[in-house]
């Protein structure tokens, strides 16, 4: 018994560290060492500020979306071929200030400064941050005049993203248009997001424009609805404009018809 213990006083603590760090090593070999990364991303999270780890959290979300956007651009435009799609790309857009804006016509009209000499053009499309604002209706060669979704008199083509329901929207001079839809049992719910169509032959497809708000299934003619416009038409600043000319339809065929034969 004397030597025994004699025995383990020697070497006892050796036995212990060599047995310490085989159960170690085979610890971090069936978990392929993710303890120690978690360890790691512990220890390291502790000598970072907290701006910092929000930064590089919201740069990589932007680099992540940046991507998706890149891509989804990709996708669409191979389907716009496969679909015959002739509708010409937007140029660069131009950066345009609000310079006028009337109280009687707050939701119906602005006009920015920007005219001809800049490169305006009769018809172009109108965007601010958020979505669709209007398109150019009258130019002037330093000004344009601009006329907005939210009239009571425009009508825009639009669907929703989601279902792909089709319709169209009429201003009501506020933040809120009407949707109308061509189905009578459209697939839709409140946060659905509207967007141009490929119905409308002034805007190309795709252009956001709202968020639906409300339904009313009932309503006559047709289901209609209440759509939040994402661009904030009521406190306009600066807009921008781009061009764009929608395909041209080909004429309809003459009718043949023949010609009288001589009594």
């Amino acid at each position: 018994m004397y030597s025994l213990n004699r025995w383990w006083e020697q070497y006892g603590s050796r036995i212990l560290i060599v047995s310490t760090l085989l159960a170690i090593g085979w610890f971090l070999r069936q978990t392929q060492g993710a303890f120690l990364l978690e360890l790691y991303a512990s220890l390291a999270r502790l000598f970072q500020p907290q701006t910092a780890q929000e930064e590089w959290l919201m740069e990589a979300r932007f680099l992540e979306l940046q991507e998706r956007i890149i891509e989804l651009d990709q996708q669409n435009q191979q389907l716009r071929g496969l679909l015959g799609d002739t509708a010409q790309p937007l140029p660069p857009d131009l950066f345009a200030p609000v310079v006028g804006r009337t109280v009687n016509e707050w939701w119906q009209q602005t006009i920015v400064g920007r005219g001809s000499t800049d490169g305006v053009v009769e018809g172009s499309i109108v965007m601010a941050p958020g979505g669709l604002v209007g398109r150019v209706t009258q130019i002037t060669p330093h000004a344009s005049r601009i006329t907005l979704i939210s009239d009571p008199m425009s009508s825009v083509g639009v669907m929703l993203s989601r279902s792909r329901s089709q319709g169209y929207i009429r201003g009501q001079a506020s933040n809120q248009v009407v949707m109308r839809f061509f189905e009578k049992i459209p697939d839709v719910k409140p946060g659905d997001v509207v967007t141009t169509s490929s119905s409308s032959t002034l805007f190309p497809p795709g252009l956001p424009v709202g968020v639906i708000e409300t339904i009313q299934m009932k309503a006559s003619p047709s289901p209609q609805a209440i759509v939040r416009l994402t661009a904030p038409i009521s406190r306009l600043e600066w807009v921008t404009i781009s061009q764009y000319s929608p395909p041209q339809l080909p004429d309809p065929p003459k009718s043949s018809k023949p010609s009288p034969s001589p009594e």
